[in-house]
């Protein structure tokens, strides 16, 4: 089977995108208003993009129908200009869902998620003490795509954060005490990390020995 995107309604196409590019770490984003109010909220439309210089990049999408198309972290991080990621691990989950839920202005989705915050080193937006990796970034660059006000937002990392005994003094990073989620399909379904493999990168070389010519002519 296959589509042009044109061709599928938008749902649909959402749906398939989602169902298939699996799976997609999450960043459950703290930033503030002009008036230092911190929000939080979580985007699967998220990844590092590149380390030099370390960049995140963030897929936000707009509401229809609400008084402010944008939502409030696009439209803190237009403010402020910095934004900090949170990754989320299991213990996480539950928190990060209360923070997806459109809650009306007057209610803190930080405090109803009861996460606790920390100061940032570098930027005015907290970070979320319960994750166990934060990363205090500035906006690079900030994109709009037209089309229900989504926004493609690059941020530079300024300062990250590795919560204790995760990484060892030669800065090998310990997975299983990591214990990070990704999002899965629909909007339920989230992986963890006890289900990883280890496949040794391939090098030109090694392909060459691999699938060299025998003498009786034989692919070997």
């Amino acid at each position: 089977m296959d589509w042009a995107p044109g061709d599928l309604a938008e749902r649909d196409l959402y749906k398939l995108l989602v169902n298939t590019v699996l799976p997609r770490p999450i960043a459950l984003v703290t930033s503030v208003d002009a008036g230092g109010r911190a929000n939080a909220a979580p985007f699967s439309f998220f990844n590092v993009f590149s380390h030099a210089p370390p960049l995140v990049v963030l897929g936000i999408e707009g509401r229809d129908n609400a008084p402010s198309p944008l939502k409030d972290t696009m439209r803190n991080i237009r403010k402020t200009g910095s934004f900090v990621v949170n990754l989320v691990d299991r213990a996480m989950v539950e928190a990060m869902q209360i923070c997806a839920i459109d809650f009306p202005g007057e209610i803190d989705e930080i405090e109803a998620a009861g996460l606790a915050t920390a100061p940032s080193i570098t930027i005015a937006a907290p970070r979320l003490a319960a994750s166990p990796v934060q990363l205090e970034c500035r906006e690079t660059v900030s994109l709009s795509l037209g089309t229900r006000h989504r926004n493609l937002v690059v941020g530079e990392i300024v300062h990250l954060h590795i919560r204790d005994g995760i990484v060892d003094e030669r800065l090998h990073v310990d997975i299983d005490k990591l214990d990070l989620v990704g999002r899965l399909h629909g909007a339920d379904w989230y992986l963890g990390l006890g289900d990883r493999f280890q496949e040794p990168r391939q090098t030109l070389a090694g392909w060459r020995e691999r699938t060299q010519t025998t003498p009786e002519g034989e692919v070997s």
